[in-house]
């Protein structure tokens, strides 16, 4: 704006009205709130910006875009910004997304956290799963010393879906007592620092195969691996050539010096509990929920600037192991 439009423009403020005087300011501060967004997400971005098309750390400033610098690739020659090839990228209202991310470190549900913010529940349970798409995967990369690991069972949801591929039934009851194709069997391993692994093994009870799948990778062989008296924990363990404890929790045995289970079915009583107010969650949406929950849980994610930075993919005060 030129400095006689600006001037003309200030010079008409005080014939505003009250209700004007309130529309501007608030178009001010979305504004301000607009620009320091922006300069977040590019300072955060900036320690590992790159063409996501090639990979290439080539690339040169090329105008700016939705208000965020533009940058154009010399080895591939197309063009990007901070946040081309994260979750994040076309999302609109940036201005609302700190104090999204403050929701969910709350925990909110869907439709509290679009009344908080003024949009639609439909975005904000678009927001919510993507800004967990990257952050649900800074966990652990190996566990160590002494290592407690049991499965939990949650019945298989599909909500929200147009076409069921099972027949009705009442929401949360399952058609079948005990343990069978319609639960989705849910594998927690925690060692006693806390640092904890969580997997998705698929339907019905945990066996052998799906522990040498999913938990050998990511344990020491010298680890001790205690457990509940599952045979499939013992076949695993024989094979794998590691470690194992069980505790009879079925006589009664719930303590053995050091050997115990509690850790982890401590950890499956607060992700319960965790989840019972958001009154059902999609399978398909488990992993999110579950790297969430460990998020909270480990006190990895305490901030919604922090929040933000994990949501592209920056985990700068994260350490792993």
């Amino acid at each position: 704006m030129r400095s006689a439009d600006f001037e003309l423009f200030v010079s008409r403020i005080a014939s505003l009205s009250k209700k004007q005087r309130g529309k501007l300011l608030d178009l001010l501060q979305q504004s301000t709130r607009q620009e320091q967004m922006i300069a977040r997400i590019e300072a955060a971005a900036a320690t590992c910006l790159c063409c996501p098309a090639c990979r290439s750390t080539r690339y040169h400033k090329h105008g700016r875009a939705d208000g965020l610098q533009r940058y154009r690739c010399i080895a591939c020659g197309k063009t990007f910004n901070a946040l081309s090839g994260t979750p994040l990228a076309r999302l609109r209202h940036r201005a609302k997304w700190l104090d999204f991310t403050q929701s969910m470190l709350d925990s909110r549900s869907v439709r509290r956290a679009a009344a908080d913010l003024g949009i639609h529940k439909n975005t904000s349970f678009r927001w919510r799963h993507r800004f967990l798409t990257l952050t649900r995967t800074d966990r652990p990369q190996c566990l160590h010393g002494i290592a407690e690991a049991d499965e939990m069972y949650l019945l298989e949801s599909e909500k929200g879906s147009r076409r069921l591929q099972r027949a009705p039934r009442k929401r949360g009851v399952a058609s079948k007592r005990g343990i069978s194709g319609e639960q989705v069997c849910i594998l927690v391993a925690r060692d006693r620092t806390g640092q904890t692994l969580h997997f998705l093994t698929g339907k019905g009870a945990l066996t052998a195969c799906q522990l040498q799948d999913n938990l050998l990778p990511v344990i020491d062989r010298d680890i001790l691996l205690v457990t509940d008296g599952h045979a499939a924990y013992r076949s695993f363990a024989r094979a794998a050539g590691i470690s194992h404890q069980a505790v009879n929790l079925r006589a009664g045995v719930r303590v053995k010096g050091a050997v115990h289970v509690q850790n982890v079915n401590a950890y499956h009583a607060r992700f319960r509990q965790w989840l019972a107010p958001f009154h059902g969650v999609a399978s398909r949406y488990l992993n999110n929920y579950l790297g969430w929950r460990w998020v909270l849980d480990a006190r990895r994610i305490v901030s919604p600037e922090a929040m933000l930075n994990a949501a592209i993919g920056v985990f700068p005060h994260l350490t792993r192991t």
